[in-house]
């Protein structure tokens, strides 16, 4: 370094000015060296080197930072897309669902067409889930989102609100329009889905709400939901809009769902048995037992009015196991009182909820055990509906109870669906035609010859027929034209009292 007056060289505040300027965030300060390339330059030059080493270094981290940054936004934005969307699916789930109803409802302040809501709930899900497992309930449920996404346009959104229950919200619709797409949701799901090698059907019961003024978006989806009962109510498989005076129906099922639930208890049930008999002789060679509800302040209620809810609450377990021991007890009274007379079987109906639990059997061979009641004298009737695939767990229950010896028969036949194949391989002893077939038989000779068909088929798979709803003597006499051999209707008796039974069998033994 020269001795000179180094103390006065300019250069020296530069330095320190730029040494500031460094350490005050100024990355791009520099100082320009002098020709004279001494000691003081090297000093500068090491400052501008070490400016340049902090600035790629910041330059660095600054985008390191950038994209950590990025990366975090895009993760945060992956979790509040799957909060938001089904695992399943990959549908909208409810928190979607009510924030795009919002959107929707803030938006129709402009165009003025509120949005509408639809509630679906697929038919007989549980019957799928319980006999082909969970995977298979899984693979109906992906199948039915895929055609519901089908069925709607692009800007509407589908969701899965859990469960079996979807919801899709319509916006920028006339009621016309919604209903159309309702209608295109339904034939959506009208064909049969396939998962693996078995064949199964995924239908859909159907609540549509159209939004009004002021409206939120909670009670749309109520709303939606409680027309969807109302669907299920009419038979399945059908479309209801919703009206105010749904809500009194609502209101109604919680009534008596609660009441239902004391029935038992407080003694409010009994059981009316309707003969089933040979149609050539009248002679009775069963009864079936059929629930009635005797409420306190309502009066007689038919069990069309309370079986869904049962089986919708899980009541239906309860009834099922008072129906199975109030009538073998009977059996077993009747038979105590006039032995002679009580050779018949007793006929009990049997839901798919019922049929699945674990103890049904050894309920059964207790009961039977019990009141000294052979097993072949109850006959189960199984609603055709339950059986809607070969190897089902309810196919393996009704072949241990067939080895107790109990008879089976398929109920409602002509009503679900129906199969040769499955007719064919059912541990099952007879067939119940369902009442519907027969009802305008005498009036249309195409009705005679499909009934006439029906009952062919069931002989050719080594099954007996029951017609049920035979209501007048021109129906049973085409039906013993057509070969049929059983048969019951209030043309023979309506359900009786268990006081009265016995009498009924006096009469007939009279007579003959």
């Amino acid at each position: 370094m020269s001795s000179g007056d180094d103390a006065d060289d300019p250069r020296l505040q530069q330095l320190v000015e730029g040494v500031v300027r460094l350490a005050a965030g100024d990355l791009d300060a520099r100082i320009e060296p002098s020709d004279l390339r001494d000691d003081i330059d090297a000093v500068i030059t090491g400052v501008n080197l070490l400016a340049e080493e902090l600035s790629y270094i910041y330059s660095n981290l600054e985008q390191q930072v950038s994209d950590r940054t990025a990366m975090l936004r895009q993760t945060q934005a992956e979790l509040e897309q799957m909060a938001k969307t089904d695992d399943l699916t990959g549908l909208a789930n409810r928190t979607l669902l009510n924030e795009r109803i919002n959107e929707a409802i803030l938006a129709s302040t402009d165009s003025g067409k509120l949005p509408a809501v639809l509630v679906l709930d697929v038919d007989s899900f549980k019957a799928v889930n319980d006999a082909l497992g969970h995977g298979a309930g899984d693979a109906v449920l992906i199948e039915v989102a895929r055609r519901l996404k089908c069925a709607v346009r692009a800007v509407d959104t589908v969701a899965r609100l859990g469960g079996d229950e979807f919801a899709i919200l319509i916006i920028e619709a006339t009621e016309e329009e919604v209903l159309n797409i309702a209608h295109r949701a339904s034939a959506q799901l009208q064909d049969s889905v396939q998962v693996g090698t078995e064949t199964v059907w995924a239908m859909a019961s159907i609540g549509v709400r159209i939004g009004t003024p002021g409206h939120p978006a909670e009670s749309l989806i109520r709303d939606a939901d409680i027309a969807m009962y109302q669907a299920k109510a009419h038979g399945r498989n059908n479309i209801q809009l919703f009206h105010p005076d749904m809500l009194d129906s609502v209101r109604e099922r919680s009534r008596i769902t609660a009441e239902l639930r004391n029935a038992v208890a407080g003694g409010e049930l009994a059981l009316r048995y309707q003969p089933v008999v040979e149609l050539a002789s009248g002679t009775v060679i069963g009864f079936e037992a059929l629930l009635r509800w005797h409420h306190p302040v309502r009066g007689l209620i038919m069990p069309d009015s309370f079986i869904p809810i049962a089986e919708e609450t899980g009541l239906i377990l309860e009834l099922g196991r008072w129906v199975l021991h109030e009538g073998v007890a009977q059996l077993r009274r009747w038979s105590e009182t006039e032995p002679e007379l009580t050779d018949f079987c007793l006929h009990i109906n049997l839901s798919a909820a019922e049929l699945l639990r674990g103890d049904l059997l050894e309920d059964v061979r207790e009961t039977l055990a019990r009141n000294h009641v052979a097993p072949p004298r109850l006959v189960l009737e199984i609603t055709e509906t339950v059986l809607m695939s070969k190897g089902t767990a309810e196919e393996q229950v009704l072949g241990e109870l067939r080895d107790l010896g109990v008879g089976l028969q398929i109920d409602d036949f002509g009503t679900g669906y129906s199969s040769i194949s499955y007719l064919r391989t059912l541990p099952a002893d007879t067939v119940k035609v369902d009442r519907s077939l027969i009802q305008d038989m005498a009036s249309d000779p195409q009705q005679q010859k499909f009934v006439a068909a029906i009952l062919q088929l069931i002989y050719s798979a080594g099954l007996k027929a029951i017609v049920e709803g035979i209501e007048t003597a021109e129906q049973a006499i085409l039906l013993q034209t057509m070969g049929c051999l059983y048969g019951q209707g209030y043309f023979y008796d309506r359900p009786l009292p268990p006081e009265m039974v016995l009498g009924r069998l006096r009469s007939l033994a009279h007579r003959q």
